[in-house]
């Protein structure tokens, strides 16, 4: 690579097909094409992070807003560095200090914030359907930074990219989701992407955390882990969501991981290209042992490294339109 290109201030171009929503509210509402488009722009966008100069002035002007009304450690970084990259001015919402505590509504809030200029607003909130119901009374772009148990798009879109580099392709793979299916905004939006872009999807848990209903949507279901080991290329650990559970829903943790834990053992059985990926935060010991999340075969720090790339690259896709209507009912 010239020194050019590692100082350039230039944005990547774009490959030459289109994205034309105005929002980024789940991978259901997305097409095999738009997914693809998605993961080509966040390739390119990969490259600014390798430059000396780590910054571009594609939102110069622009303001994004994080309104995260749940904690988040890595997605409100990573979205807040991919703002900062992009040149966009960047605001922190903290729910916890703000005017709904005087009883202001989520709508309000959000329309107030607008007034003030914002042009994205990405939206983290404990009740699936809450950025949708934005979607439909503002004008900015919303980006669904996780939304219940319902979506979390850019992680699923991150997770895409993160196999389709190590892979070379994601037709024809199978892909394990192992943990709490029933809990998992990853989950909704890992499966909606595989399928979508012709991957064979694999749920594995015990059986009061995955929902036979998921079937409807092409997946398999599957009990035990070392059974499908050997037939899958990749497999992605799930963080047990106790936060969200109301009652427990297996004995022990201890037994859980005997069951359902990865380990150098468990990889061992499985092809030896095997390609695991963990949404974070880990739990180790848990989900996973410490050797197994730091070895060869983990892309857990890839895929912090290509979640930065997605969001750089819908927010700039995004960024820029601002004179859509809002989102029919």
């Amino acid at each position: 690579m010239s020194i050019a290109a590692l100082t350039s201030a230039e944005p990547p171009k774009p490959p030459a097909s289109g994205w034309s929503g105005k929002h980024l509210l789940g991978l259901e509402d997305l097409s095999r094409e738009e997914i693809h488009f998605i993961l080509d722009t966040a390739e390119s966008f990969g490259e600014v992070s390798s430059r000396t100069r780590k910054k571009v002035p594609a939102l110069q002007g622009r303001i994004v807003f994080n309104l995260f009304f749940e904690n988040s450690t890595r997605t409100r970084t990573s979205f807040s560095l991919a703002a900062k990259r992009l040149s966009a001015d960047v605001q922190d919402f903290s729910a916890s200090v703000s005017s709904l505590s005087k009883g202001e509504t989520f709508i309000d809030t959000a329309k107030n914030i607008e007034a003030m200029g914002a042009d994205v607003l990405v939206v983290r909130h404990s009740s699936p359907g809450a950025p949708h119901l934005l979607a439909r009374h503002v004008q900015c772009g919303i980006i669904n930074a996780g939304d219940g148990a319902h979506e979390h798009p850019t992680q699923g879109l991150l997770d895409l990219l993160t196999i389709r580099k190590a892979k070379g392709r994601i037709e024809g793979l199978t892909v394990g989701l192992v943990g709490d299916i029933s809990h998992s905004r990853v989950a909704r939006s890992n499966i909606w992407g595989l399928t979508k872009l012709g991957a064979k999807v694999i749920l594995c848990g015990p059986p009061t955390l995955v929902p036979r209903s998921l079937e409807g949507l092409g997946c398999e279901i599957a009990y035990s882990l070392d059974d499908i080991l050997p037939r899958l290329d990749v497999v992605n650990v799930l963080r047990i969501q106790s936060e969200r559970q109301q009652q427990g829903l297996f004995p022990s943790v201890a037994e859980y991981s005997r069951f359902y834990g990865m380990n150098q053992e468990r990889v061992s059985k499985a092809p030896g290209d095997l390609l695991l990926l963990a949404p974070g935060p880990i739990n180790r010991g848990v989900e996973l042992t410490p050797e197994v999340a730091d070895g060869p075969n983990s892309a857990i720090l890839e895929q912090v490294k290509n979640g930065l790339a997605v969001r750089m690259a819908v927010l700039y896709l995004l960024g820029g339109k601002t004179d859509a209507k809002p989102a029919a009912d």
